[in-house]
């Protein structure tokens, strides 16, 4: 466990005290080791249950791809970030990096704990670094508004888990992950004990988000920078699923009755944002709708409670995860040529950039979860479980993997196909960089379609 989270803490003295020309690529460099190292994690001698145990944290088959997931996220981002921070001063540089590093820090000590109350720690300390990203190297005007919904829609959801975390301690004695399954279920009657459920599942229904309660999300991703629109839909989203999953062991007895509001609520989530996806003008805005609508398929398989449905929400937890990261980085080096996001002004770039076209197309079809990726694998087996629970579920999911398919399509239409714009005169070619940064994110996700068991966590 330490081997990876030591030298992580590290990286930050390390960029403070780097010569100034070889600030990237040395924290390019030492992110990238840590995640060569960290896939030693996806070998578990044990087969199940935990491993790699300590005081405060372990692994298991649950968190070891999220993990994975987190440390390979890193130099992705740095890479990412390259271009757009090499004009601001050397200390501001320094900073960012040094956010980047302790957001890290946060979610591997998040994804590891064992113990609950390190792992709320964890998850409210992930806000401070992705605020500051946000708020200072955000975009537009609007980043301060988009922050403070950040900042309040979260901490509003998380103050009522705190409670409920804290009343669960009184009761039981412990807050230990390895202990809590094992104690005896009480049958929950009172009004209070259904306020406590809903307690410790609202922080990470917001976190999701589950629909209704995602307007912080489109504006975060619209306002960040690239780095933190990728650290956002690729880990900070699977936070509120990872918790869920964790939580619902502990909430077994009421979870049967009072989970099916939330699960009709993300399936209809899933129809909405698909439908606002289809009408959208904003490039990055069409991306982070798209990525509440798949998050509301993950909350669903996982409030059904099925050895397939958790699977299957691990699995498109993960997939998502890269897609949508590969998504922003093109959105973002189309950003860096024409300096707009709206589609209809930085259109046809097929004519201009055509490598790219390959790119945006293999990201779009793992959008839309083309066989045989992982995207269709996790979403088939959560659509599966649904139907099984229940018949009608299959109208909503039906409907939204339709409207996904046709906003996925729609997107790659928009920006690639048609004539140039005349008002785009000369763009710069791509560069090895950004050929490198999405093979990086591409890779894994066909590389796991030949070992899926690696990320089906302990559900089948």
């Amino acid at each position: 466990m330490l081997k990876i989270l030591l030298p992580t803490i590290m990286l930050v003295p390390t960029t403070w005290l780097t010569p100034k020309n070889n600030i990237w690529p040395m924290a390019l460099m030492h992110s990238l080791l840590i995640a060569l190292f960290s896939f030693s994690w996806l070998y578990n001698e044990s087969g199940a249950g935990w491993f790699a145990l300590n005081n405060f944290m372990a692994l298991d088959p649950l968190s070891t791809p999220l993990l994975v997931l987190t440390c390979w996220l890193l130099p992705l981002m740095i890479i990412a970030s390259q271009n757009h921070m090499t004009n601001e001063p050397i200390n501001r540089q320094r900073m960012y990096i040094s956010l980047l590093t302790s957001l890290q820090i946060f979610l591997i000590m998040a994804f590891s704990a064992t113990e609950l109350l390190l792992f709320y720690i964890m998850f409210e300390a992930t806000l401070i670094p992705t605020l500051i990203l946000i708020t200072r190297w955000g975009n537009q005007a609007e980043r301060l508004n988009a922050g403070t919904y950040f900042l309040f829609y979260t901490l509003a959801g998380s103050l009522p888990l705190l409670v409920a975390l804290l009343l669960l301690q009184n009761s039981t004695g412990s807050l230990s992950l390895l202990t809590l399954q094992y104690f005896s279920a009480t049958p929950m009657t009172s009004i209070a004990d259904k306020l406590w459920w809903a307690g410790c599942l609202v922080a990470f229904l917001v976190k999701m988000p589950l629909y209704g309660m995602h307007l912080w999300l489109p504006k975060a991703h619209v306002e960040a920078p690239i780095a933190g629109s990728m650290v956002l839909a690729a880990v900070l989203l699977k936070l509120g699923g990872y918790g869920m999953i964790r939580m619902m062991t502990i909430l077994e007895p009421l979870t049967k009755e009072l989970s099916y509001p939330f699960i009709i609520l993300a399936l209809w989530g899933v129809i909405m944002t698909g439908s606002i996806c289809l009408r959208q003008t904003d490039l990055k805005s069409l991306i982070a709708y798209s990525s509440v609508g798949h998050m509301g398929l993950v909350a669903g398989g996982i409030l059904i409670q099925t050895p397939w449905g958790l699977t299957g929400a691990i699995i498109l937890m993960i997939a998502h995860g890269l897609t949508s990261s590969a998504l922003f980085c093109l959105a973002n080096t189309n950003y860096e040529r024409t300096h707009t996001r709206t589609m209809v002004l930085a259109r046809g770039l097929q004519m201009a950039l055509p490598l790219m076209t390959s790119w945006w197309f293999i990201a779009s079809l793992a959008n839309l979860a083309l066989p045989p990726l992982p995207n269709l694998m996790g979403e088939l087996m959560i659509i599966t479980s649904l139907f099984n629970w229940s018949w009608t579920t299959i109208a909503l999911t039906g409907v939204g993997t339709l409207i996904t398919a046709g906003y996925s399509l729609y997107m790659f239409l928009m920006t690639q196909r048609g004539p140039l714009p005349a008002h785009i005169m000369a763009l710069e070619p791509s560069h090895t960089r950004e050929h490198l940064l999405l093979t990086l994110h591409l890779l894994p996700l066909l590389a796991l379609i030949m070992k899926p068991e690696l990320i089906w966590g302990w559900g089948c």
